[in-house]
């Protein structure tokens, strides 16, 4: 055992002489790593306790990178796939600072949030408060993205605008597999988001968005898919040429 630990280390600093790193270069990349892997296995067990703590399904190989927030109101449901990747702190983000954890929130029966296999949620809020809200398979959703089955408030009369939380009005919220949900993109109630579709950042869905499609704007609009301007969308063999017909077709 000590002689692999030996050897692993004299490969190590003959690949960081044969690259030619500096000890600044080295020092960085210790520092990177080490903040990846320990923040990821802190972050790990949180979740895995909290989620036995509350009753939340959490399957195999998924990680948190940072804290995340699990609020489940009795009666509501929780569950994460496998091999997920909850990221919660700007030492993992990729492409911006996370202003805040992720949240998973329902409120009380007939709520619930169900998140598929390889799914990436970063800084992502989602609340169901009397629908369910499904995330399908390798979903990535950016920081600041925000997924909601309400409007929390009735919106008529005025009068009881404060008080009535409107519940009538939820409605429930699909993401299906592979698409992408942009920084910062609010997707409202009763939205279903078709597979491989882009949400471009900043954008507010308010109505369905078709499959291979990418829609951007406040509120959301399709800027690129089939039949828009001539734009086609090619086949992916990760998807498999699974594109939605022309119209006419």
């Amino acid at each position: 055992m000590t002689e692999d630990r030996s050897g692993e280390g004299r490969s190590f600093w003959r690949k960081v002489r044969d690259r030619g790193l500096s000890r600044a270069n080295v020092a960085s990349w210790c520092c990177l790593e080490g903040m990846r892997v320990f923040g990821r296995l802190w972050g790990t067990v949180r979740l895995r306790c909290k989620a036995w703590l509350f009753g939340i399904e959490v399957g195999r190989g998924t990680v948190a990178h940072g804290p995340v927030g699990l609020l489940r109101w009795p009666g509501g449901r929780i569950r994460i796939g496998e091999r997920c990747e909850l990221i919660s702190s700007w030492r993992r983000a990729t492409a911006a600072t996370v202003g805040a954890p992720v949240r998973l929130r329902v409120f009380g029966p007939g709520a619930s949030i169900d998140i598929g296999d390889e799914v990436q949620l970063t800084g992502t809020s989602v609340t169901a408060r009397s629908t369910p809200i499904v995330i399908g398979r390798r979903v990535m959703m950016a920081p600041g993205a925000v997924v909601v089955d309400s409007d929390f408030h009735a919106h008529w009369p005025l009068e009881s605008r404060y008080s009535d939380p409107g519940v009538e009005l939820d409605a429930p919220v699909v993401i299906e597999e592979y698409a992408w949900i942009g920084i910062g993109s609010l997707i409202l109630k009763g939205v279903r988001i078709g597979r491989g579709a882009i949400v471009a950042a900043g954008s507010v869905v308010t109505k369905d968005v078709p499959p291979m499609c990418t829609v951007a704007g406040v509120p959301a609009k399709v800027i690129r898919g089939p039949g828009v301007d001539g734009a086609t969308v090619d086949a992916n063999p990760a998807l498999g040429d699974q594109r939605p017909p022309m119209e006419g077709s």
